[in-house]
């Protein structure tokens, strides 16, 4: 299965190391597209190395002329999963908002592929009306969700909003290549 796992600007970006790793191993072919806010939790040259594929970070950098970064990744995508996805970039997906790659990979491929997203971000943000209704936005337009847990976030609070458990979101995706 091909899987463009988008990784957002969320502590437990650190995370998608080993999911990245995990999806790999059993045979996937894992193309990370890491946000700006990604990157300062995470490098790319881990996802990288993880997932043997060049993590893609900018929209504006084509390497091919003849290729159309954002359209060639969600066109050969399966599965799309923004792990985690941070109240931001929920935000934009529900919006519509396609001004850096994640962004217009997901514009792209909102009708080509099963879109996913795992929010992890504090409680309050998550039971934030605004959030709740963006995430309800992208489920009525076929998103999946991966509910977060509750558990003590990083902030020090204990409530929902942590990202769900690695091998969770790994089973789940993997279970996805069975789905038409």
């Amino acid at each position: 299965m091909n899987i463009v796992l988008g990784v957002s600007g969320s502590i437990s970006a650190y995370k998608a190391a080993d999911i990245t790793s995990k999806l790999t191993k059993a045979g996937h072919d894992v193309h990370v597209v890491l946000t700006e806010g990604g990157s300062k939790f995470i490098t790319a040259l881990t996802l990288q190395t993880l997932s043997k594929n060049r993590v893609e970070t900018n929209a504006f950098e084509e390497d091919d002329p003849s290729i159309v970064k954002h359209i060639n990744l969600a066109e050969k995508a399966d599965v799309v999963a923004i792990v985690p996805a941070s109240a931001d970039i929920i935000g934009k997906m529900a919006s519509g908002i396609a001004d850096d790659l994640l962004t217009s990979v997901v514009v792209a491929a909102c009708k080509q592929c099963k879109m996913v997203i795992a929010p992890a971000m504090n409680t309050n943000m998550y039971n934030n009306p605004i959030v709740q209704h963006n995430i309800q936005k992208l489920e009525t337009v076929g998103f999946r969700v991966i509910e977060p847990k509750t558990s003590m976030l990083a902030c020090g609070t204990y409530g929902k909003g942590a990202l769900a458990d690695v091998n969770d979101i790994v089973e789940y995706l993997e279970s996805l290549e069975d789905i038409d």
